[in-house]
């Protein structure tokens, strides 16, 4: 059994580390509010998960997996509030770009003052994986085959979800503290703009993708 948790933990690993949305909307929340802020987004996004797994385990997330007009509206509003994100990620840029203009002399000294990121960090991240109807496939599909032998199914599914949340929260965590090393560089407020114009338009790909890809 310790071997076959060792290749889930292994395959988890992989899956959790492949660039994509919750990546896109922690990068966003780092550049434009900081490291507190983009932590408190990855524990949206754990609890995201979590919801997921207790649905997973009680087999509501099977129905909606199996079910194409349940599915279908998930994935719509999921795709909608990414396009949304990555939006208001541009138009922030944009009032930015305007209040530097209007003041040059604190671009010219290096003024580091983020601009106001709205809404809640810890609501970001978890709406943005519970209006990810592809985790329920992921997690109906996908995860009973790591399941090891001889456990509980119920046992097995909530043990794969706590080690896939874990994973998600070590490495997006990390990706964060490394991010903050690079502060005073993001900071800068033409490289804060850049970065914060490519996530813009990154969260409103991923949103088209997810719209756009086969149930």
């Amino acid at each position: 059994m310790l071997t076959h948790l060792v290749a889930a933990t292994g395959v988890l690993g992989l899956l959790t580390i492949v660039p994509g949305p919750d990546m896109a909307v922690v990068t966003r929340r780092a550049v434009a509010a900081g490291t507190r802020d983009a932590l408190w987004t990855v524990g949206g996004i754990a609890s995201g998960l979590l919801v997921w797994g207790v649905l997973t385990v009680a087999g509501l997330a099977a129905v909606l997996a199996a079910s194409p007009a349940a599915y279908l509206i998930i994935k719509l509003l999921g795709a909608a509030y990414l396009i949304f994100l990555g939006v208001q990620a541009l138009w922030q840029n944009r009032q930015a770009a305007s209040a530097s203009a209007d003041t040059n002399a604190n671009t010219d000294t290096g003024d580091t003052a983020a601009p106001v990121t709205a809404g809640n960090p810890w609501r970001t991240g978890l709406i943005s994986n519970v209006l990810n109807p592809k985790i329920a496939v992921f997690y109906t599909g996908l995860l009973p085959t790591l399941a090891p032998a001889g456990m509980p199914a119920a046992w097995a599914m909530t043990l794969l979800v706590l080690l896939h949340t874990a994973l998600t929260l070590g490495w997006l965590s990390s990706y964060v503290l490394v991010l903050s090393k690079a502060g005073p560089v993001l900071q800068r407020p033409r490289v804060r703009r850049a970065l914060e114009r490519t996530t813009g338009v990154v969260l409103i790909a991923f949103g088209l993708a997810v719209a756009a890809a086969a149930g």
